[in-house]
């Protein structure tokens, strides 16, 4: 009997201007960590550039688990908040889209991993809010930072990584108010939420968040986490 394959992670993407070569194009762009981790976790990684939202299910469907990846702020419209300053410019195309594959594996309780913003945006989807800018957490530009995190016992979160760790961060903003079901499962020393998740018996399957770039680092944990949830 042959084994089973390994499980279909779709990882969502950047929409963005790029050039190669002799070309300068807009372009569907996923820094080669992400992939990499999944395949280090045991996972095939396929990229889901935007889309039509209505297409999200149909997708989702297709998928063994779902990687919400970082990128740009989400619009704070999305949580009923005006723009500070220091929050940028909105990526209209892909908070709808990324929202719609939310939806859909929270329907479908496909295996669900939010990655920075995906994380950010996993708390937005059930109704929870951000803050807009937080210092310390992010460094000088395109360079990542490094801090402590420290997992809540008794969370899946912890069940992975049990101790406190050093994580691979970029981001300057974070959870306020957490989404309906959601529960942090980390923290950083200042208190910030660096992971949340739903608790299985939720009943939306496994679904976490994590504020890190997992794919920044070594440590396969949490990826592993998924995949194992995404194999059949």
């Amino acid at each position: 009997m042959r084994p089973p394959p390994p499980p279909l992670i779709g990882v969502s993407t950047y929409l963005t201007p790029a050039s190669w070569g002799v070309w300068e194009l807009p372009a569907v762009l996923l820094p080669e960590g992400y992939p990499r981790l999944v395949q280090s976790a045991g996972g095939i990684a396929v990229m889901l550039p935007p889309d039509d939202p209505g297409r999200a299910a149909g997708v989702v469907s297709r998928l063994d688990g779902l990687v919400v990846a970082g990128g740009p702020d989400v619009e704070p419209v999305r949580y009923g908040a005006e723009p500070d300053p220091r929050t940028g410019p909105p990526a209209r195309e892909r908070d709808a889209w990324e929202l719609a594959l939310i939806e859909a594996a929270l329907a479908s309780a496909t295996p669900l991993l939010g990655i920075c913003r995906g994380m950010q945006l996993l708390n937005v989807a059930l109704g929870g809010t951000l803050v807009q800018h937080l210092d310390g957490h992010a460094k000088e530009p395109g360079v990542f930072a490094h801090h402590a995190v420290t997992p809540v016992p008794g969370t899946r979160y912890a069940s992975l990584v049990p101790e406190e760790s050093a994580v691979p961060t970029y981001h300057h903003q974070a959870v306020s108010r957490l989404g309906t079901g959601l529960i942090a499962s980390a923290h950083a020393s200042d208190g910030t939420v660096e992971a949340v998740e739903l608790p299985d018996g939720a009943g939306r399957g496994w679904v976490l968040g994590v504020q890190w770039h997992p794919e920044m680092g070594d440590d396969t944990r949490v990826m592993r986490g998924l995949v194992s949830a995404a194999s059949p």
